[in-house]
């Protein structure tokens, strides 16, 4: 459901793939999403899943169908995004079942959203103050080789 004032998503409900993402941190996704006492409205997400490699994308499909059919949460909140164009990916095979094209949005209106949400609340010093650059940011992404660490 589209909505200008929906929050963007944490960094506990997002997971952005590449061909190095390991099994463990799929696997950790999954089971926030599926697992009982976690459904607090978030919505969990697998970004870039088609470029996940074929063991990991497997177990993401082991993983995902066995925690479903063990699991009571009726009303799960999980997304898996991929590539349109990514046709050799295992993911998309795998859960093509459940494949849907969500709306495009014009450049305007996703800048629009985004600078609604990324906006620093007044009297607060923001992370960006953090690093040390010539212009002044609101979201800086921080890749850490260890899953969970914090970041």
């Amino acid at each position: 459901r589209h909505t200008e004032t929906a929050p963007l998503p944490s960094y506990d409900e997002v997971l952005v793939c590449t061909p190095n993402t390991e099994e463990e941190e799929v696997e950790l996704l999954v089971r926030r999403a599926l697992f009982p006492g976690s459904q607090d409205q978030k919505i969990y997400c697998l970004l870039g899943a088609d470029r996940l490699v074929y063991k990991v994308s497997k177990q993401l499909e082991s993983h995902f169908f066995r925690l479903v059919h063990s699991s009571s949460i009726p009303n799960y909140r999980f997304i898996i995004f991929c590539n349109a164009k990514a046709h050799n990916s295992y993911v998309i095979t795998a859960f093509d079942a459940y494949k849907m094209t969500f709306p495009c949005y014009s450049k305007a209106e996703i800048q629009t959203y985004l600078k609604m949400h990324l906006k620093v609340p007044s009297r607060t010093a923001p992370v960006a103050q953090a690093f040390e650059e010539p212009y002044q940011q609101n979201v800086k992404f921080v890749f850490s080789e260890r899953a969970g660490m914090g970041k």
